[in-house]
């Protein structure tokens, strides 16, 4: 089976072209060489993708016949993956979870809540009346006209 439909049918790309652009910008090598989408798959290959900024690495088990469901991919591959590997990505998806860029909306509660607490509240507490903070009163503006 080429690798572009071998990938698709284990479910690791969505599409069957998307296994195909990321196997010509070279993320995607059987053993130690980087491959076409026209290279053969056999059983006992290791395949080494390069996805989402981690490199997996699979076992090629058994060559299924068309794209398999979810729960029979195991039957057909062995993940080899470091799992240095794994913790990095749970690292950069907790920090993009926490990190909003700017110009992205209002602020959610939650977040409002982390800039008050982390401003502090002595400004509310100082300043309890507008016009005392600008030094004018009720009655000197009256005085002026």
């Amino acid at each position: 089976m080429r690798i572009d439909k071998f990938l698709w049918s284990i479910r690791f790309y969505k599409t069957r072209s998307i296994a195909a652009e990321e196997i010509k910008k070279n993320r995607v090598s059987i053993g130690t060489s980087a491959v076409k989408s026209s290279k053969e798959v056999k059983e006992g290959d290791t395949i080494k993708i390069r996805k989402n900024q981690i490199d997996y690495k699979i076992k090629v088990i058994q060559i299924p016949k068309s794209r398999i469901g979810a729960k029979l991919v195991p039957l057909h591959i062995q993940d080899v993956t470091d799992k240095e590997q794994y913790e990095l990505l749970k690292l950069r998806k907790m920090s993009q979870d926490y990190y909003r860029n700017k110009g992205e909306g209002r602020p959610t509660k939650k977040d409002r809540r982390e800039m008050d607490e982390y401003v502090g509240n002595d400004i509310d507490s100082d300043f309890t009346d507008w016009d005392d903070f600008f030094g004018e009163a009720d009655g000197e503006a009256d005085d002026e006209d």
